[in-house]
């Protein structure tokens, strides 16, 4: 074999290694840009065209960016625009409905995701306390940003607060009384 055919077929080779490596590699999806701007509505046409085409992925991502864009132009009318758009997620397959709601809920109802379930408050609450108030915490300051910096809902907002509240002295009581039970 001479050294110019040698060289032909290695330098095919090394394509051929190449076009297999392109298309086993990960790919580097650098066309899901996150919406911006200042407009809600077109931020969420842009973010549902993404989705459905190669994005979904990238949901909670497009999700967050949403937020920022309707805190800097807060509505009454924005919570009613999450919800459809959480709606339109579901229904497209890229978030369930128990996701589609907790995202709804953790940023525009006052109620708490962080205290669901039907737990023993002595065997599972009153252990996990401090981990349960802090993510109440943490949820609660995402409520503040859906419901007062987005969606101008003051009483909602004040009234998750109180919540939260209560929830603290009730806690504080009822894991009094466990102890005092043992």
């Amino acid at each position: 074999m001479n050294i110019s055919r040698l060289s032909k077929l290695l330098v095919a080779n090394g394509l051929l290694l190449t076009l297999v490596g392109c298309n086993s590699a990960p790919s580097q999806d650098t066309s899901c840009t996150m919406p911006g701007g200042h407009d809600l509505d077109q931020a969420i046409s842009a973010s549902r065209f993404q989705l459905e085409t190669g994005c979904a992925t990238h949901f909670d991502r497009y999700f967050t960016s949403l937020l920022s864009i309707a805190s800097g132009d807060p509505r009454k009318e924005n919570k009613g625009k999450f919800s459809d758009f959480l709606l339109w997620a579901n229904q497209a397959d890229l978030i369930s409905k128990n996701q589609a709601r907790d995202y709804y809920n953790r940023y525009f109802n006052v109620k708490f995701m962080a205290l669901r379930g039907d737990y023993n408050n002595c065997s599972h609450t009153c252990p996990n306390r401090q981990r349960i108030l802090v993510d109440m915490e943490r949820e609660l300051s995402d409520k503040e940003r859906g419901l007062l910096r987005i969606s101008l809902d003051n009483q909602a907002y004040y009234r998750a607060d109180e919540l939260y509240q209560e929830v603290e002295l009730v806690l504080e009581a009822t894991c009094t009384a466990c102890a005092a039970s043992r």
